[in-house]
């Protein structure tokens, strides 16, 4: 976490006591727009792919896990709190998972669309092929604080 982020976590606590789980990340794709949705509570929900927690050697989300969105720049813009984590295949991801991910009309073909564009691109990057029951960690989370 950088120093800007750190900081802007510790300012919202000041002196209650602070939860221990805390990243920050910018999401895929258009970082500041996503960011917006989240801030202007339409986003409420993001998946990314299991096979990258793998790789990555990063422990999967839980409940409770605490997030500092930072724009394209890294900079902190808001905190979310982990509400919901499930692994589905791409496939099998519900309309309501997809409109709850605010992007695009909000439909499912606009987020299938979108995901299968953004992993194929992904997965070539690391010399992996796509595949529509591809594993995602699908997450459901509240909007804590916006900067």
């Amino acid at each position: 976490m950088n120093t800007q982020a750190q900081n802007y976590w510790d300012a919202f606590w000041n002196s209650k006591e602070k939860p221990t789980s805390v990243s920050a990340w910018q999401f895929g794709g258009n970082a500041d727009e996503l960011a917006k949705l989240v801030m202007d509570g339409v986003k409420t929900a993001t998946c990314s792919g299991h096979i990258f927690y793998e790789i990555e050697r990063e422990p999967l989300p839980k409940v409770d896990d605490y997030s500092i969105v930072l724009n394209s720049s890294d900079e902190p813009l808001c905190i979310i709190r982990t509400t919901e984590v499930t692994i589905c295949p791409l496939n099998k991801v519900s309309e309501a998972f997809a409109y709850d991910e605010g992007e695009g009309d909000r439909s499912y073909n606009y987020w299938k669309s979108v995901h299968v564009q953004f992993f194929t691109k992904a997965l070539i990057e690391i010399d992996l092929e796509f595949s529509e029951d591809m594993l995602l960690v699908c997450e459901r989370f509240e909007l804590i604080n916006v900067k």
